[in-house]
């Protein structure tokens, strides 16, 4: 047929089958039998027929758009994490509409609302601006990494386990003082099993130990003069003593051992380091970072197959959705490298 556009009147004469049925089968397709779909979808093979993507969403309300909303691009996990995401329009074909809340909750409100605007058929959301409640009120498939989800699906990971790891690696390696260092977390929040998962370690063995929970930026750069602040406070709290450092993030990881260098020029034998997530930056900083394994690229896998589970049900003529939330949680692994023994 060459250039000319195909329309649905070509394809139910090439197919014997009415404009009705062709419809259905974009529209409807589980209402025709499978063979007649496998005969339509060679049909428009062989006919050359290209889709028209914004026919279909005003004919059927369907977007194929996911939303997500981030907190911010400067922590590396984050940025790996939407790669990850991302990357599944290969296996999926949804597009999606990304936003960076930067903690702003009038903000992150705006994007809500031209997200579903869009119609959005789902929404992947890693910000912890607004109350799972809230969000789960949109009524749409929803899927949180890393936050409060009382209300709606998830996927974390164990946090708890990955502190006792870091922890335990830190006390074999015969460090006199263990120090953690993340910002405030709310007891509601995974991540909160990081602080907890360490500060029962330490007791349980007796090893002394500090928590640092200080607010430590919202950037690189504020990001950076917190951690210089909290660096120069171990130094002067523990001269001469073998410090394991269990720092929440990567990004932290690798501004506190740029910091160690450029006081040292090298990783003294008195400093351990162990970082969380195995961002990227965690093997290539200027010394490979041990740090508690994510998975960031199953997590990711897993929040998208959630997702998918929720929309494909939406899609159904007599739609069933979830009557509780699913949630579901993966195991880290630590991954040891040059900033520990």
């Amino acid at each position: 047929m060459g250039a000319k556009k195909v329309t649905f009147a070509d394809i139910a004469k090439y197919t014997n089958f009415s404009k009705t049925t062709i419809s259905r089968y974009f529209n409807n397709p589980e209402s025709l039998t499978l063979e007649n779909q496998e005969k339509i979808a060679k049909a428009l093979e062989e006919l050359g027929y290209q889709e028209n993507k914004l026919a279909k969403v005003l004919a059927n309300g369907k977007s194929e758009f996911v939303g997500i909303i981030i907190p911010n691009l400067y922590l590396h996990y984050y940025s790996e994490m939407l790669n990850q995401i991302l990357s599944s329009y290969t296996d999926y074909h949804y597009k999606f509409l990304v936003f960076v809340s930067s903690d702003n909750p009038e903000l992150e409100q705006q994007y809500l609302d031209e997200l579903m605007a869009y119609k959005i058929e789902g929404l992947i959301i890693l910000s912890h601006t607004f109350p799972s409640e809230k969000l789960a009120s949109y009524h749409i498939p929803i899927v949180a990494i890393e936050r409060e989800a009382e209300h709606i699906c998830s996927v974390d990971t164990d946090n708890y386990m990955g502190a006792v790891q870091a922890a335990n690696l830190l006390i074999r390696n015969k460090c006199e003082v263990l120090i953690h260092i993340n910002v405030p977390v709310s007891k509601q929040i995974p991540a909160f099993d990081r602080i907890r998962g360490f500060e029962n370690t330490c007791l349980e063995y007796h090893v002394p130990y500090q928590l640092m929970l200080r607010d430590l930026g919202h950037n690189y750069e504020t990001t950076f003069e917190a951690l210089k602040k909290v660096f120069l406070d171990i130094e002067n709290a523990y001269p001469k003593r073998k410090k394991g450092i269990f720092l929440a993030n990567d990004t932290y990881a690798n501004i506190f051992l740029n910091l160690i260098f450029k006081k040292y020029g090298r990783l003294p034998e008195e400093y351990q380091l162990v970082g969380f997530d195995n961002s990227p930056i965690a093997n290539e900083a200027i010394l490979p970072i041990t740090t508690v394994g994510q998975q960031i690229d199953k997590i990711a896998k897993t929040a998208m197959e959630l997702l998918i589970l929720q929309m494909n049900e939406m899609k159904k003529r007599k739609p069933s959705p979830l009557k509780t939330p699913l949630h579901k949680q993966i195991t880290p692994v630590l991954v040891r490298r040059s900033t520990t023994d």
